[in-house]
């Protein structure tokens, strides 16, 4: 595995120094051939009928239909950008690891590369400190400026867009860092089986009128859903690696944040499964639905996640708006060891409609219940069979009786696409042993 270290020093070029290992040589997409490890009967396996929203509809069968010269193993940022092209059925199996933030030669790029207009850490916090622009309004200028388009710079190389019809597969070990993968506006998509990881944002942007004490926010999400119907995300991994926020300074009291999400589902997407994945290591992980505005999300968000590990987290697992959502046996696993404050796993948003039911949560003994939910203008919560350290829980009473609320206990519908439901006190050991892409083999 590539390593990489991220320092935010106002002395770097950016404010973020990036080393990274020797990529490796580049290679052209190339025909696979057969996977003894990973056999190409998990490339060509559909969505099951009925497991989770994604099995509605059409169904989601990927590239299970590809003909022989449309199946790639890919080793290299160019052979995957080109391999994942087009909306022909195609699979695309990932060997060893890619780094997003390399050249065409595969030689790696530093955040200095991506820099433009003469952009510079410490001249963006000389212009921007509070104590001499304000907390009323947002940076605006050359120097702002400069941060976006060095920003443009980085999305260009590092955003690898997905076709339709297509299933993205790792073999044993495979990872892709660095990058923001984007299934935008296409239907039919499967992604398993990979480790993804640091998606990290060189230029995050500071807004003081964000919150009571302003807050850095960063770009990039490791796996964007946007417009999109039938997607099945399956056994695969998804965290900032070694690159934590939490081990990034603060300026002007303020953490600065390099990452944004694991895995958003936004902006009309539709019928999405997400199933044995693992998330772990990471603040704030899954945004379904990204705006209270984006009235023409009604009627579409339809997400089902089952079987996921998300492990020593901050919040948003997931913050919904808009959508069902069919939250049922995932593990919720908080340790000691967590660099994240826990915050909440279920955000209710505006016209949210969650169910969340049979899932297990691990924690530390003095951990509240109550904690579990937070509200953000949600009215309802469908929650029922849900364990605390195996223990059985009322999660929405005890909100409501901590907050002095009256959360409605149904959201409205009842799923009816699910794939086997364990009882929870089964989900901690089945989704330990499966979750991921060690399940795939």
């Amino acid at each position: 595995m590539q390593r990489r270290w991220i320092t935010a020093s106002a002395a770097a070029l950016g404010g973020i120094a990036l080393l990274l290992t020797a990529a490796a040589p580049a290679h052209a997409a190339a025909p696979a051939q057969a996977h003894a490890d990973r056999t190409s009967d998990a490339a060509r396996e559909p969505l099951a009928a009925g497991d989770g929203w994604a099995s509605a509809g059409a169904g989601t069968t990927g590239g299970s239909a590809a003909a022989a010269e449309q199946v790639f193993t890919v080793h290299d940022r160019a052979g995957l950008v080109a391999a994942l092209a087009g909306d022909a059925p195609k699979i695309v199996y990932v060997a060893g690891v890619i780094d997003a933030n390399t050249d065409d030669t595969g030689a790696p790029l530093t955040c200095a590369d991506y820099a433009r207009d003469g952009y510079t850490l410490d001249d963006y916090l000389a212009a921007y400190d509070p104590a001499a622009w304000g907390w009323e309004q947002e940076p605006s200028g050359p120097i702002e400026d400069a941060r976006a388009a060095s920003q443009a710079a980085q999305r260009e190389r590092i955003d690898i867009r997905v076709g339709a019809n297509t299933t993205l597969i790792g073999l044993p070990g495979a990872e892709i860092t660095g990058a923001a993968l984007q299934v935008a506006n296409v239907s039919n998509v499967i992604v398993r089986g990979l480790t993804l990881t640091n998606a990290f944002d060189c230029f995050p942007s500071w807004d003081p009128t964000d919150g009571e004490t302003g807050n850095w926010n960063s770009e990039w999400d490791l796996l964007t859903v946007t417009g999109s119907t039938n997607v099945w995300i399956d056994h695969n991994d998804l965290s900032d690696g070694t690159a934590l926020d939490s081990m990034q300074p603060s300026y002007f009291g303020r953490p600065f944040q390099i990452h944004d999400g694991l895995l958003d589902v936004v902006r009309a997407a539709d019928l999405v499964t997400i199933s044995w994945n693992r998330f772990h290591d990471h603040d704030k992980v899954m945004l379904i639905g990204n705006s209270d505005s984006r009235t023409t999300d009604r009627d579409r968000l339809r997400v089902t996640l089952h079987h996921n590990e998300f492990r020593d987290l901050g919040q948003r697992a997931p913050r919904v708006r808009f959508g069902q959502v069919d939250v049922y046996n995932n593990h919720y696993v908080q340790t000691q060891r967590s660099q994240y404050a826990f915050v909440y796993s279920w955000g209710l948003g505006v016209e949210s409609k969650l169910v969340a039911e049979k899932n297990a949560f691990s924690v530390p003994r003095d951990f509240d219940v109550a904690d579990i939910v937070e509200v953000y203008k949600g009215t309802a919560l469908s929650e029922s069979g849900n364990v605390v350290n195996l223990r059985r829980v009322d999660v929405l009473g005890a909100f409501n009786a901590a907050n002095g609320t009256s959360i409605a206990d149904d959201a409205g519908w009842t799923p009816e696409y699910r794939a086997k439901a364990h009882p929870a006190v089964a989900v901690p050991a089945l989704v330990s042993v499966f979750a991921g892409p060690a399940g795939l083999d």
